[in-house]
């Protein structure tokens, strides 16, 4: 009974292909904006998850300064190199430890200049960043002790200053300072919060400080954790260790921020996740006018076949059977319409990451969901349509002109 239920309800939808492409507009554009809205929310997640992950391997991040509203800390008195070396002595479960100082600065080579951010390090910012010198090498470790005037550059500021050229062996002029160029970071993109990883200069922490600034001031500390160490242990370590260096008393609030950028993360997943749900109850209100759509139509079938209803019904054919014929016509339109909304969901939204440059993550999950709210949409707006065509009476039924 079912398959031939099913195969009236295939002629049927093969006879008036307008009227069921029509029928069905409404549950595929419903499916399709859901596709195409979870897809890119999944894809922006896993790109700004993917972007912070390239600052750093379970960074936390130090600033000096009171956090006492949302946005950066207030001004406060930087760290020292001394409270760097308290770090690395003081705290179990780190990986590495990096003190920076940073301007941003004119570097000058021949007669190109730019303008970038000099950031005066040691060769654990590559570790803390997941920075990777690309040609070149790292600093010597007599280089970090005295101070020598080299760098490392990124690409932008290579492509700023030298073009084509290899910059390797090169001397740029930082400020006053002639500094010579001993490698080139691989290239990083841009991050989630719209800067260029790739525009700056690395150089000895202790050159920029006596040449440079002019002090021994810390603007950050980069602290990367163990691989399985808890992120959250070790930050609270780290907090009781710079509230007892810089003399700050039991009830009294913090002049230092410590960032996970874990917590960035999850933060800025929730805020996608929250709108990519709430755009997606909105887009589901298509299913909805899709329904109608569905069951608006059903009823003119019921009422375009009233005299083929009333001669089955009497040679023999159940209530049943014609219930179950009408429903099986309008969940077969309802799936119809869902598959062919995936379809056009997966097309565009591929397009659309390909465009953005965006991952293309999709929720098989979310695919599987659509589908099956469309057949549930074709049996909860079928199923009036299709009792009124089961409780016909036969003989009102044939008489029908």
């Amino acid at each position: 009974m079912f398959f031939s239920a099913l195969s009236l309800a295939w002629r049927e939808i093969r006879h008036n292909p307008m009227r069921s492409g029509l029928t069905t507009l409404g549950i595929i554009i419903g499916v399709a904006a859901v596709i195409i809205l979870v897809t890119l929310g999944n894809g922006a997640s896993a790109s700004i998850t993917n972007q912070i992950k390239g600052l750093g391997t379970n960074l936390l991040v130090l600033f000096p300064g009171a956090q006492q509203r949302p946005g950066p800390p207030m001004p406060s008195t930087p760290f020292k190199m001394e409270d760097v070396e308290a770090i690395e002595r003081g705290i179990r479960g780190i990986a590495a430890v990096s003190a920076i100082t940073q301007r941003n600065m004119s570097v000058v080579y021949e007669n190109r200049n730019h303008i970038t951010q000099v950031q005066g390090s040691d060769n654990a910012f590559f570790k803390t960043r997941n920075f990777n010198v690309e040609t070149g090498r790292d600093f010597t470790p007599a280089e970090e002790r005295s101070g020598l005037a080299v760098c490392v550059i990124g690409k932008t500021v290579r492509d700023e200053l030298f073009g084509s050229q290899t910059p390797l062996g090169a001397t740029i002029r930082i400020d006053k300072v002639a500094c010579k160029v001993i490698g080139l970071l691989e290239s990083k993109g841009g991050s989630s919060f719209g800067g260029d990883q790739d525009d700056l200069v690395v150089a000895p922490i202790r050159m920029v400080q006596r040449r440079i600034t002019g002090n021994r001031d810390v603007s950050m500390i980069y602290v990367s954790t163990a691989e399985g160490e808890n992120t959250d242990h070790v930050r609270d370590n780290i907090t009781r260790l710079i509230r007892d260096r810089r003399g700050i008393r039991e009830g009294q609030d913090d002049d230092f921020v410590v960032r996970d950028l874990k917590e960035v993360t999850n933060v800025i997943g929730n805020v996608i996740g929250l709108l990519t749900t709430f755009l997606t109850m909105i887009a589901a209100v298509s299913l909805v006018v899709g329904g109608i759509g569905i069951m608006n139509i059903m009823l003119v079938s019921v009422t375009e076949r009233t005299r083929e209803i009333g001669i089955r019904l009497a040679i023999g054919a159940l209530e049943r059977d014609v219930l179950v014929q009408f429903l099986i016509e309008a969940v077969a339109l309802s799936l119809l319409g869902g598959a062919a909304g995936v379809l056009l969901g997966l097309a565009i939204s591929s397009l659309i990451c390909l465009l953005l440059k965006l991952p293309f993550a999709i929720d098989w999950g979310i695919v599987t969901i659509a589908l099956a709210i469309s057949a549930t949409i074709g049996v909860l707006f079928g199923f009036f349509p299709a009792r009124r065509a089961a409780r016909l009476d036969p003989i009102e039924a044939l008489r029908y002109e």
